[in-house]
């Protein structure tokens, strides 16, 4: 029988956090607990199975990872009263890192990208933040794209085929995935037999609006934080980030990095992974360094370079 592809690694444990408000939060835990740590967090929309091959080249690394779902997604608690501000998702992420003695870095896809934000400007220092095609003052345009699609289908798929034909609707230039069960890890089977994301509805306002002067709020926390290495890589066919806004944020956040993924949309992690992650390591490797073995992993060393800029 093939092995599951969508299925974690055999050395990871699952975890489990609460939060204050009783709330659980699942995770991914790999690597030596003694080096260094690297937190990720999905976007919107998205499970930790996102973050797979991802974690499995951090771990292979050297780090220490924990790769969680963020509440209301994936196997993580529902709020009982619909509520999931980024305050309280930064209040999770704090909760999670009560469980790190050390340096540790914080990666953030869209929605977990401004949980880090939030929490840098609310006092956390990481040895590194990165942000994956995400800042405060976003295309509004792109940020309803990726809210329709979320809000689309509340009645779920009668298969997977039309699971995927929807993600390929959102995303027509993404190659069609060879192994379509990785879908399977963002949705759930309803009691009608039906397929709906695994997600709560709830975390879809009706308008951005209110998001996206929370977000500006932010930035004004955030104007005297100095000090925070913050890497932003940014899909360069993304319709939520385009050149004025990232010029933007390198100004409310100076010397940030600024690293773009060829053939990339606003999914950069899932359009072109290798170099996705590539550019993640050579970062850390910087701020979060751990000793690298001779056998270092072969993704890292076949992976092609993506086009990069630095601000």
């Amino acid at each position: 029988m093939d092995a599951d592809l969508t299925a974690p690694h055999s050395q990871w444990t699952s975890a489990r956090f609460v939060a204050p408000d009783s709330v659980t939060i699942v995770a991914d835990v790999g690597g030596n607990p003694r080096a260094p740590t690297v937190i990720l967090m999905h976007g919107g929309g998205q499970t930790r199975h996102s973050w797979a091959s991802t974690m499995r080249v951090l771990v292979d690394t050297g780090y220490h990872v924990i790769n969680y779902d963020s509440r209301g997604h994936g196997e993580s608690d529902w709020s009982a009263d619909g509520v999931y501000s980024f305050a309280l998702r930064a209040a999770d992420l704090r909760t999670v890192l009560g469980s790190v003695d050390g340096p540790f870095a914080l990666i953030g896809a869209s929605m977990g990208g401004i949980t880090a934000l939030d929490a840098v400007a609310d006092g956390l220092r990481p040895a590194a933040v990165v942000l994956v095609d995400i800042v405060l003052r976003p295309e509004r345009s792109g940020v309803e794209r990726v809210r329709s699609f979320m809000a689309g289908s509340p009645d779920g798929f009668a298969n997977l085929d039309e699971a995927i034909a929807a993600v390929a609707a959102y995303n027509p230039h993404r190659p069609n995935p060879g192994d379509p069960r990785g879908l399977m890890k963002n949705l759930r089977l309803g009691s009608d037999g039906r397929l709906r994301w695994h997600w709560d509805p709830r975390l879809v306002p009706p308008d951005v609006t209110k998001d996206l002067a929370a977000m500006e709020e932010i930035i004004v926390r955030l104007s005297g934080v100095r000090g925070v290495p913050t890497l932003l890589i940014r899909g360069r066919h993304s319709d939520v980030l385009s050149d004025a806004n990232v010029e933007d944020f390198t100004r409310y956040l100076p010397g940030a990095e600024v690293y773009d993924v060829v053939g990339a949309g606003h999914m950069v992690a899932g359009d072109s992974n290798e170099a996705f992650t590539r550019g993640v390591v050579d970062y850390l490797r910087r701020h979060l360094p751990v000793h690298i073995a001779d056998g270092e992993s072969e993704t890292l060393r076949s992976a092609p370079r993506a086009r990069s800029r630095i601000s």
